[in-house]
C-alpha cells in the first residue's frame, strides 16, 4: 500500500481527495490536515510515501514545504494555478494536478506515483485499478426525458433542480428536464457523491467551486443551502479531520 497524506488549507479539496484516495486500493490514508507543519512532521518522521500537496496556503506554500521536505517523500501537487507547474517540476513532483481535480485524472496521477514508488507492483495490480476507476465514471441512471429514456452519467451531474412538475438535471454536456420527483432522484443517486442542500437542489459534491455562508457556487450557478439540509451539509464539509 502507498501511505498518502493530503495537505490543503481548504476543507472541501481535502474531502474530494479523501473521497477519491477510498477508491485505490493500492492507496491508504494516513492523515488529511490543513495544517503543513503537522504534514512535515509527519513526513520527517518517515511514514509517508506520498503527499497530494496544495500550493496555496498561509502558513506554508507547497514550494517551501517540498524545499524543506527535501526529498523524503514523493509530492503530487494540487493547486488552481498553473504557473507553479514548472517550478513544481524542478522539484522532482510526482505530477501536477490543477484544481477542480475529476477523477479519471487523480486516478492517472496516482498510477503514475504507484510506477515509481511501487514498480514492481504496478503492472500486477492495473486489473484491479482499472475495475476501480471505472466505478464511479462509468455509473448512470437512465430518465425518460421527453419521447425518449436517456442514459445520464453520474461524473457529469453538476446538479439538480426540482421546478413544479418536473425536475432539471444540469450536467457538464447538456440540461435534462424529466418528470421525476426530487425525492425519488434523492434516493437514486449514490449517497457518498451527492448531496440535498434545499428542498429544490441537489449537488454533486466533487463539483462544487466554493462555498460562501449559505451559498454554493457551481461555475456560474450559486446555489442556496436550505435550512433543513444546512447542519448535514456542513457535517460533510468540515468533519473531515478539520
Amino acid at each position: 500500500m502507498i501511505r498518502c497524506l493530503i495537505v490543503d488549507d481548504e476543507p472541501l479539496a481535502l474531502h474530494i481527495l479523501e473521497d477519491y484516495i477510498s477508491k485505490v486500493p493500492f492507496m491508504e490514508l494516513v492523515r488529511s490536515t490543513t495544517n503543513p507543519i503537522e504534514a512535515l512532521t509527519l513526513v520527517q518522521d518517515g511514514n509517508i510515501d506520498l503527499v497530494f500537496l496544495d500550493v496555496q496556503m498561509p502558513e506554508l506554500t507547497g514550494i517551501q514545504f517540498l524545499r524543506i521536505a527535501n526529498g523524503k517523500t514523493k509530492v503530487i501537487l494540487t493547486t488552481a494555478y498553473p504557473q507553479y507547474a514548472l517550478e513544481g517540476y524542478e522539484l522532482d513532483v510526482v505530477d501536477y494536478l490543477l484544481k477542480p481535480i475529476a477523477f479519471d485524472r487523480f486516478f492517472k496521477a496516482a498510477q503514475k506515483a504507484q510506477g515509481i514508488i511501487q514498480p514492481s507492483k504496478a503492472a500486477i495490480a492495473e486489473p484491479v485499478q482499472v475495475q476501480q476507476q471505472q466505478d464511479f465514471m462509468s455509473d448512470f441512471i437512465f430518465v425518460k426525458s421527453e419521447h425518449k429514456i436517456q442514459k445520464v452519467y453520474l461524473h457529469q451531474i453538476l446538479f439538480i433542480e426540482g421546478l413544479k412538475d418536473y425536475i432539471s438535471i444540469f450536467t457538464t454536456a447538456e440540461r435534462i428536464i424529466t418528470l421525476q420527483n426530487m425525492k425519488k432522484m434523492e434516493d437514486t443517486l449514490p449517497e457518498k457523491h451527492f448531496i440535498r442542500v434545499h428542498k429544490s437542489y441537489i449537488v454533486a459534491l466533487n463539483k462544487i467551486d466554493s462555498i460562501e455562508r449559505s451559498r454554493i457556487r457551481i461555475g456560474d450557478k450559486i446555489i442556496p443551502v436550505g435550512d433543513t439540509y444546512r447542519d448535514d451539509f456542513f457535517k460533510i464539509i468540515d468533519g473531515k479531520n478539520v
